[in-house]
């Protein structure tokens, strides 16, 4: 019996209360996840859990057992990372999922200075605005914006983007001043399929305004750029924004209304190990992405 895949499993049984979730967050079937803790109860001969037809808890024994295999889990881990640590070469392949934006811009500046540390390192990086299927599509890491990460996933929140509304000034110079929100309704908004609602926040009340426009993409590059085509104002992340606005490229408007920001979390499956890889890159990115980013001034 390979003891520390069975000791994952049962970890994933105790913390998911389900065969199938913990088969799922493991990719592997139910029936191996079922062997694998039964091959601990063999070998522990003690029984570890309750199983009924609707849902799985832990016996005495087994709190205190999977307090021991988290532990055991998390020393093995230690020791290989110090290893790696100690001189030997990180190598391996990490599957990377990210938004488009993000992945054009942040996550490519911060995975060629990994690569550039861990040559031997492959990293695939799977880009869609769309929530990758980690299981599916075998995702180590999805890098996604939300407030509140799934609470089936393990997830790390590395950061916080604010947003601005921009445009070039070109296509402010020749169309009317914009001082308030419904002043929003004169302009060619260029919009996010999945974002026709653009949020705001003014002496503490939240404002939703429904916007349209001529040009409409699920790629705020894409948008980016028809904005710099003097095509319309557009509501973008501090991350892709600021250095065009420090360039003078694009104008910020309404800067008195506060746009939501955005927190970025990385999120993975396994509650009950992590990989070095994976976990040498998720510490690479949250020193690298420690500071917020918010519009310049």
């Amino acid at each position: 019996m390979d003891k520390l895949t069975a000791m994952r499993s049962f970890i994933e049984v105790a913390k998911s209360g389900s065969f199938s979730k913990a088969a799922e967050l493991q990719g592997l079937s139910r029936l191996q996840v079922s062997r694998h803790v039964q091959e601990i109860e063999l070998w522990l001969q003690q029984r570890l859990l309750h199983r009924t037809t609707r849902k799985v808890t832990l016996t005495s024994a087994g709190e205190d057992v999977l307090k021991r295999c988290e532990y055991i889990l998390y020393q093995t881990t230690q020791l290989e990372v110090q290893s790696l640590q100690g001189g030997h070469t990180l190598q391996g392949t990490i599957r990377i999922a990210a938004p488009i934006g993000l992945a054009q811009n942040l996550l490519i500046a911060a995975v060629t200075k990994f690569s550039a540390q861990h040559p031997k390192v492959i990293i695939d990086i799977l880009v869609s605005d769309r929530n990758s299927q980690l299981v599916d599509e075998r995702i180590d890491i999805a890098l996604r914006f939300t407030e509140q990460p799934d609470e089936q996933l393990i997830a790390r929140r590395l950061m916080s983007i604010g947003s601005v509304i921009c445009a070039s000034p070109k296509y402010l110079a020749t169309h009317p001043q914009i001082n308030d929100l419904d002043e929003l309704v004169k302009h060619n908004c260029l919009i996010h399929c999945a974002n026709e609602y653009w949020t705001f926040i003014h002496e503490n009340q939240q404002y939703k305004v429904k916007v349209a426009g001529n040009i409409r993409a699920n790629d705020l590059v894409t948008l980016t750029q028809a904005a710099l085509a003097d095509c319309g104002i557009v509501y973008l992340p501090c991350d892709l924004a600021n250095p065009l606005i420090a360039s003078k490229r694009f104008v910020r408007v309404l800067s008195d209304y506060h746009c939501a920001d955005n927190a970025l979390w990385a999120v993975y499956l396994s509650r009950s190990y992590q990989t070095p890889l994976v976990r040498q890159f998720i510490d690479f990115i949250a020193e690298h992405w420690q500071a917020d980013i918010v519009p310049i001034k």
